[in-house]
């Protein structure tokens, strides 16, 4: 099996960790268990010229130090379509250093790529996928958290109400749509516009640290990991699964107002005619809401030829929660490293590790939440408003509360 991260940053965009660099890429993602990463910001001119220095091309994909890269980078879109104003992100995938040379070469009669590396340009959807299959069909757009209220091509605040109205008639050219931390495939199932499309998740990471990339995933069964490969596997819906974090935990799952610590459902939200309680201005519609609004199937809706996922919490979040300490605390990382020096990554940890086996490194309390977290029965507070959802230990999530959560236990099941 391979894990692929395909959307990230580097350190030259904004609000970005300056370890974002490519040998801390390549080192993280091996202890998380990635075996390929997008590059990020392919658009920053100063970027490019360090992948062209550091990337080698060996069987049809990038390499370095051992990590796998394929060409990647998010831009956004800003532009007026349907007498709305979008904000619209979208990731790119190139095959070639040539390709990516043609991409930003019209992305330089659109404006700057220099000042940011996800950088903001304003034209329409339609006409990026227009222009990236004249340059080459083996270009992938790809809409980026997809239902994320400020940016997605579905959110709240300006997005549309379907694919097809998003890319009008290059909606045939979108083969894939990114779930974003705050949805996850069972959600997205409830919208039939989507069947046609897979579901991918990557990690949108700001950081190379292993509770960051990979937090989100892609399983890959192939015999040659290569771009042809992958994406051939992205078109056809050949994915072996997906990584997902429980969508409570995004920033963006529920209804509500960061500024007056208020959070709500979408059902609660209508009562209030999504207007905060206690300041009366209006909130911010989360994700679930937007797919309420969107769906035209029932919660549980499981379609024939869906790929499954399995649902985690990064590792170093389990033990900080497990033992009240910090992410970055040196008890964590302590009882981070002593697991993956005995089961290789992360990945083996969360999904192979067995719990009498967890049991001889870390003890009982931290080897039971890894299991709970395996098995989805972890309780977390619902994120909003762009602040990320809180685990809680000492409830747990009983898979039989809902229908909806039945299928989706079964399904992660392998």
């Amino acid at each position: 099996m391979h894990f692929a991260d395909l959307h990230l940053h580097s350190h030259y965009s904004r609000a970005v960790s300056q370890n974002m660099t490519i040998e801390e890429l390549a080192r993280n993602a091996k202890i998380k268990g990635l075996d390929i990463l997008g590059t990020g910001d392919f658009t920053h001119p100063l970027w490019l010229t360090e992948l062209k220095k550091r990337l080698s091309f060996e069987n049809g994909i990038y390499d370095f130090d051992g990590m796998k890269f394929i060409l990647q980078a998010e831009i956004a879109l800003v532009y007026t379509q349907g007498g709305k104003g979008r904000r619209i992100h979208h990731i790119l995938l190139a095959p070639s250093f040539d390709a990516v040379d043609q991409i930003n070469e019209f992305l330089d009669k659109k404006g700057r790529r220099d000042y940011d590396g996800r950088p903001i340009f304003g034209f329409s959807s339609i006409e990026l996928v227009e222009v990236m299959q004249s340059i080459s069909q083996d270009i992938e757009v790809i809409p980026a958290h997809s239902f994320t209220p400020w940016f997605g091509m579905f959110g709240s605040m300006s997005g549309f109400d379907s694919l097809s109205e998003c890319f009008g008639d290059k909606a045939k050219h979108i083969h894939a749509t990114e779930t974003g931390l705050s949805s996850d495939p069972l959600m997205n199932w409830r919208l039939s516009q989507l069947d046609n499309i897979t579901l991918i998740s990557n990690s949108d990471s700001h950081s190379p640290y292993p509770h960051r990339i990979g937090r989100e995933a892609n399983a890959f069964d192939l015999k040659e990991v290569n771009y042809e490969n992958i994406i051939d596997a992205i078109r056809k819906k050949k994915l072996a699964f997906t990584v997902e974090v429980s969508p409570e935990y995004g920033k963006y799952h529920i209804d509500g107002h960061r500024n007056c610590n208020f959070s709500c459902s979408p059902q609660e939200s209508a009562k209030l005619k999504n207007l905060c309680p206690r300041c009366g201005t209006k909130m911010t519609i989360g994700v679930l809401h937007r797919i309420e609004e969107l769906a035209d199937r029932p919660e549980g809706f499981v379609p024939k030829d869906a790929v499954p996922y399995k649902s985690l919490i990064p590792l170093s979040e389990l033990i900080a929660a497990a033992t009240g300490s910090g992410v970055v605390s040196k008890k964590v990382a302590q009882l981070y490293n002593l697991l993956i020096d005995r089961f290789g990554s992360e990945f083996s940890v969360l999904l192979n590790a067995e719990r009498a086996d967890l049991l001889t490194v870390v003890g009982g309390p931290i080897a039971d939440v890894i299991i709970s977290n395996r098995e989805g029965k972890l309780k977390i507070i619902p994120g909003y408003d762009g602040v990320y959802g809180k685990l809680v230990l000492n409830e747990v999530q009983q898979p039989e509360q809902t229908a909806a959560k039945k299928k989706f236990t079964t399904l992660r099941d392998f």
